[in-house]
């Protein structure tokens, strides 16, 4: 089948299935996954990340999957880059590009363009984490209304990073992230036709999170976070440590509280995770919503694929 799209995306909150969606949309197109996660682009963050294993990305070409060590930076304008560059060769090989991820800004990069922004400032955020250690992220928050009461309306009062890279954006430019977002209009971008599982049932996520984690765990998802914390040279303010459930895990074997209190910690924030995905999924209205059970999933999305543009799927 000629791909109809230049390039099709699966996305859809953690844990509802995208990677074996993905992979038997593979077996039936001739097609090359491309990774969307942030996580996932780190080696040594393998389990906690639910990173596909080597035997399936032997079978299934994955790009942008073990592309940095997790004292890297990873940015959705850097993203946006090496995921077009991928798309470009696949191509050209005559395959599909498929994304594949939970990582919405990095698919709106891709598909809207970013603005150009600084570097990470390891002072401003040093600085800011000992105001948030002593204040709180909330407050934090509260400052970034005052300065981009935009950008503090779509960003949770609880999440750490964004509320750090938006005032960090503010002191080193003085103009706030809305503005400098909204004059990116230059900025190249691709056509993706993104489809996306939105599960009807929250208790159903909820028990899928929660069994996903303790296989997790069984696998070794605790030994993985004592590794990467034996380097030395990684600590739990790395911004790749910041991930669900490695931050938890970090926590724990710091001793900040037991194990039942760190399960129930990581639970709370994929599922707070998978809340704040599902609002931005219902939000887009480019977006296709393929039906669950995952079966019933990939015939429709080979259905819409075959009828190319001619076909989208209707939103609720």
């Amino acid at each position: 089948m000629t791909p109809p799209e230049p390039c099709v995306c699966i996305t859809g909150p953690t844990a509802c299935g995208k990677t074996e969606l993905a992979l038997r949309l593979a077996e039936a197109v001739p097609a090359e996954i491309i990774n969307m996660d942030s996580a996932i682009v780190y080696r040594g963050m393998d389990i906690g990340t639910a990173k596909p294993p080597a035997e399936v990305r032997s079978r299934v070409p994955h790009h942008l999957v073990d592309v940095l060590d997790p004292t890297e930076p990873y940015s959705a304008g850097r993203f946006a880059r090496d995921a077009g560059k991928a798309i470009e060769g696949i191509t050209t090989r005559g395959r599909l590009p498929l994304l594949v991820g939970g990582t919405l800004l990095y698919l709106r990069a891709l598909r809207e363009g970013l603005a150009d922004l600084p570097e990470a400032d390891e002072d401003i955020r040093r600085r800011l984490d000992e105001v948030a250690e002593r204040e709180g992220w909330p407050a934090l928050h509260s400052r970034l209304a005052t300065v981009d009461p935009e950008a503090a309306r779509r960003i949770a009062a609880t999440d750490r990073q964004r509320i750090q890279r938006a005032l960090e954006v503010y002191e080193l430019t003085g103009e706030s992230l809305s503005s400098l977002q909204a004059r990116c209009g230059g900025a190249r971008t691709l056509p993706v036709r993104a489809f996306a599982l939105v599960p009807a049932d929250r208790s159903e996520l909820a028990r899928r999170i929660e069994r996903r984690f303790d296989a997790m765990v069984a696998a070794g998802f605790v030994e993985e976070v004592e590794t990467l914390r034996a380097r030395g040279d990684l600590t739990a303010a790395t911004p790749a440590m910041r991930a669900v459930g490695y931050r938890q895990i970090w926590a724990y074997l710091d001793g900040r509280y037991d194990w039942a209190e760190a399960r129930q910690r990581a639970l709370a924030a994929t599922r707070q995770l998978a809340k704040r995905q599902m609002t931005w999924l219902r939000a887009d209205s480019h977006l296709e919503l393929l039906p669950v059970p995952r079966h019933s999933a990939l015939a429709s999305l080979l259905e819409c694929l075959r009828a190319g543009g001619q076909k989208r799927q209707k939103r609720p």
